[in-house]
């Protein structure tokens, strides 16, 4: 803009103007070097380009030379302050315009006014737009943190699930194992041994899902060896034959046709199975399991029982119930419903009901959570 500025100055002869000199041409640069510094000083800017303007104005020389810089420097201004601080500037611009018309002895003061207030109006509007986008941009970035956070907040209880889940359930069978291997150890080796396999099975494969949702902690990795795929419905037939190593005999049943089911809902209907077997083994006592998978067209049913004493509140330890309120959150999270309690003829149930289409779940929560 100074370049500018200075190869208009010298057409001031030809416009009737006195011509440049030295004073002027530093007038000429303090009246637009300063909008470099704008953006951190933006009225300090305003009013040294004014002030620099004024005495320009004042020695006689052509005010059009140094319009640029006021210009952009009000811009800034209502780009950064509020509207009240930009008319304000705006009316010192203006004054300083009518002013400037009033020392050349211009002849047309209406037209200087109507420039001045003109000029004004849209330096300051646009100056008002870009700070109104400058907020919005704000408010977009903060909502998107947000839900950035949100989603590793959700993203942290879904692991967290699947840690109790697996550490629960392996774990429990593991303890079952070792207290049979202890008890049977002199009396029966051979039993003692199978207790202690078991143990080794269940501890490894332990061990495998941990380390695969470790992984999906960390970044691709290219290199890194291939992970184990999710626990899906045809591996409930592995879960029942750990349970019953774990000394809980499990009736497996399959009604209706099978077929591939969406990634989480196979995963959710195979952890509530795993979790109400993990319960059942620990409270349930001398009893027995059934697990029943009924594929109807549009959903599909869980139904988890067994004849067993129930949980004993006194032996419940304080803090419990992450189990049950894991499985209340898979099931609304695929749209689908669970009931747990005590059947009237003794023993406990567990009954799940998922839909099986992405549409008969309702809304993207659950297509999301698939992805």
């Amino acid at each position: 803009m100074t370049v500018v500025a200075v190869l208009l100055g010298q057409e001031s002869r030809s416009q009737g103007w006195p011509e440049l000199d030295a004073r002027a041409y530093a007038l000429v640069a303090l009246s637009h070097l300063p909008v470099a510094l704008r953006g951190r000083r933006p009225l300090a800017v305003f009013a040294a380009v004014q002030t620099a303007l004024i005495a320009y104005v004042t020695l006689g020389y052509w005010p059009v030379v140094c319009t640029f810089g006021s210009m952009l420097a009000l811009y800034t201004v209502a780009s950064v302050r509020p509207v009240r601080t930009a008319l304000v500037c705006a009316a010192c611009m203006a004054g300083v315009w009518v002013y400037a018309g009033v020392v050349s002895d211009t002849p047309s003061m209406a037209s200087v006014l109507g420039q001045a207030l003109l000029y004004c109006s849209v330096l300051v509007w646009f100056g008002h737009l870009a700070r109104r986008s400058a907020e919005l941009t704000r408010r977009l970035r903060a909502e998107q943190a947000e839900r950035a956070r949100r989603a590793v907040a959700e993203e942290r209880g879904r692991i967290a699930r699947e840690l109790h889940d697996v550490v629960a359930h392996h774990m429990s069978v593991i303890s079952v194992q070792a207290g049979l291997a202890r008890f049977v150890f002199d009396s029966r080796p051979d039993r003692a041994r199978g207790a202690l396999g078991t143990i080794a099975d269940t501890s490894g494969e332990a061990l495998e899902e941990l380390r695969r949702m470790l992984q999906v902690l960390r970044e691709e990795d290219p290199e890194a060896p291939e992970r184990a795929p999710m626990p899906t419905l045809a591996r409930l037939g592995e879960l029942a034959d750990r349970v019953r190593a774990g000394g809980l005999p499990v009736d497996l049943a399959v009604t209706g046709t099978a077929r591939p089911l969406p990634p989480g809902v196979e995963l959710c209907a195979y952890r509530v199975v795993q979790e109400a077997l993990t319960n059942a083994l620990k409270h349930a006592g001398p009893a027995h399991a059934r697990v029943e998978l009924r594929y109807g067209a549009h959903e599909l049913t869980v139904r988890i029982t067994d004849d067993g004493q129930g949980a004993d509140p006194a032996r419940v330890p304080a803090g419990g119930g992450h189990g049950l309120i894991g499985m209340r959150e898979r099931a609304k999270l695929y749209g689908g419903t669970i009931t747990v309690g005590p059947r009237s003829e003794g023993g406990y149930e567990v009954r799940l009901t998922l839909p099986t289409s992405a549409a008969e779940r309702g809304g993207t929560g659950a297509a999301e959570a698939e992805r």
